[in-house]
């Protein structure tokens, strides 16, 4: 039997290249997915191309507590949340503009939050229970024309950490901090920084959907059956070059 038959994966960010890649190999695995996300005409192609009658579809921005929990209650139970929604904006770094700031850790943090929250009672009780959130290397290295991005990035690695110890036994949480993936979000800072970057990654190339994808399987598998509170940085070396 494939080990995810009959678990249900809820994942947000769902119509992005990495929600797509984490649905595929999770349904290639038996689950039951369930994708979230705001673009409700790049969600139904998700549904389209994903096909077969174990995807559902759920648009919403996750904007409320409210709208977390509507989530949750209509998939329960829910053997694991796998968290990929966010944003990623650039800061002008002025006084008179701190919208950025306040919707950096509202997208990235707090919305993290907020989802875990809406998660606990609705949790397979045939557990335990995943989370996965997504960190970034940001967290690490900082970033100089995105600093809200990165704390709220740098939040998230705490946020598992405190959420692996208040949901023990039940529930398993842990984070992925992907580097530099090739997907529509990451499509400007690929075009601004081209070739010579590479250069700086250790493997010479940049990461593909799939490669974090199977990362969160892991974290979701039997055998990351005793892993939790830890932030796994998916980034072909680039925050040990």
């Amino acid at each position: 039997m494939a080990e995810f038959a009959g678990r249900r994966v809820v994942v947000t960010g769902g119509a992005g290249g990495i929600g797509v890649a984490t649905a595929r190999t999770f349904l290639d695995h038996g689950a039951e997915v369930v994708l979230v996300d705001p673009d409700t005409a790049r969600l139904e192609a998700a549904r389209a191309a994903l096909g077969g009658d174990r995807v559902s579809v759920h648009g919403s921005d996750l904007a409320t507590p409210a709208a977390c929990v509507a989530i949750m209650q209509a998939a329960r139970p829910v053997y694991a949340l796998v968290h990929l929604a966010g944003l990623f904006e650039p800061d002008p770094f002025t006084s008179d503009e701190h919208g950025v700031w306040d919707r950096a850790i509202a997208a990235n943090l707090t919305n993290a939050y907020d989802m875990a929250v809406a998660f606990a009672p609705c949790a397979d009780p045939n557990g335990p229970a995943r989370i996965v959130l997504t960190s970034s290397v940001a967290y690490r290295r900082g970033s100089i024309g995105y600093p809200p991005y990165a704390a709220a990035k740098a939040g998230v690695v705490g946020l598992t950490r405190s959420l692996s110890r208040r949901l023990a036994p039940d529930v398993l949480v842990n984070a992925v901090a992907p580097g530099l993936i090739e997907t529509r979000m990451a499509e400007p800072t690929i075009a601004a920084r081209g070739e010579a970057y590479k250069q700086e990654i250790p493997l010479r190339r940049y990461g593909r959907p799939e490669e974090i994808a199977s990362v969160i399987r892991f974290l979701c598998s039997r055998d990351a059956s005793y892993l939790t509170g830890q932030t796994i940085t998916v980034d072909g070396g680039i925050t040990n070059a």
